[in-house]
């Protein structure tokens, strides 16, 4: 039974990848590069970033499953910067380590994720909205502020996610920062905030760390990313308010909205 299930969801996919010929060839290149990068990686024995290509892999494939599972459509445009999107965090960002060649490489990431974010999120309130089964019409500032407030929750998410990696595994995913000025009470014996500028050096354990400022260990990266993650989110709420507003003016949203299947290609 389960092993007819499988199949007829495989099954499923493959039709669903090859539904949009565009998006069926960006996931195919992409996929066969991840492939090609990571038999390279394995013959070097760089296991870790085999792990990335696999999980790319995977990730690759969540958008039609989600459209199979959910029998929702996922418009061409949004499912293409998915895939981008997946490959440049996943295996230019780590892999090809443009998180530290691009300083605004994270940045540039995070911003389009709190668009895509807010995308999905207000896609999921409209169709709900939109189900006949339910009687209920909520207004379209609701609408925006849900898409907003989920958008913001996955990057708050995501940010607990890379403070739990760093914690239990050692890693290093909010990126350190020197920064030349600190503002702290703990700095005055008086308890009053004292401001220390143009820091010359760190020294850890007796050795010189850095001789051009004071370390950061991951706040400022996370308090950026969730500006920018704001920033993106605001982005698409001006536009999804619009949209409610004058539906007339609804053709730059629909490539970023997914919409409930007129029809399904297979029940599974």
């Amino acid at each position: 039974m389960k092993r007819s299930y499988f199949q007829r969801l495989r099954k499923a996919v493959d039709q669903e990848l090859k539904e949009n010929r565009i998006s069926f060839l960006v996931y195919s290149l992409l996929r066969i590069t991840v492939i090609c990068i990571a038999l390279h990686q394995f013959f070097n024995k760089n296991y870790e970033n085999v792990f990335f290509c696999i999980l790319t892999l995977a990730l690759l494939i969540v958008p039609c499953l989600v459209q199979v599972q959910f029998k929702i459509d996922i418009p061409q445009t949004l499912e293409i910067i998915l895939y981008l999107f997946i490959f440049s965090a996943e295996i230019l960002g780590e892999i090809g380590k443009y998180y530290l060649t691009f300083p605004y490489w994270d940045t540039i990431l995070h911003t389009i994720n709190g668009f895509l974010s807010a995308a999905i999120g207000f896609s999921m309130v409209n169709l709900l909205n939109e189900n006949e089964k339910l009687q209920f019409e909520l207004s379209p500032l609701f609408l925006v502020l849900v898409s907003f407030c989920f958008s913001m929750t996955i990057g708050a998410l995501w940010e607990i996610l890379e403070y739990s990696l760093d914690q239990f595994l050692g890693v290093d995913s909010q990126k350190d920062m020197l920064i030349h000025t600190i503002r702290s009470v703990s700095l005055n014996a008086e308890g009053k905030m004292k401001v220390v500028e143009n820091i010359q050096e760190v020294t850890v354990n007796g050795e010189l760390l850095s001789n051009t400022g004071y370390l950061d260990i991951g706040l400022i990266d996370t308090m950026q990313d969730l500006i920018v993650n704001l920033i993106g989110a605001c982005i698409f709420s001006v536009f999804g308010f619009k949209y409610f507003k004058d539906k007339k003016n609804k053709e730059l949203i629909s490539h970023f909205s997914p919409i409930k299947k007129v029809k399904t290609i297979n029940d599974v």
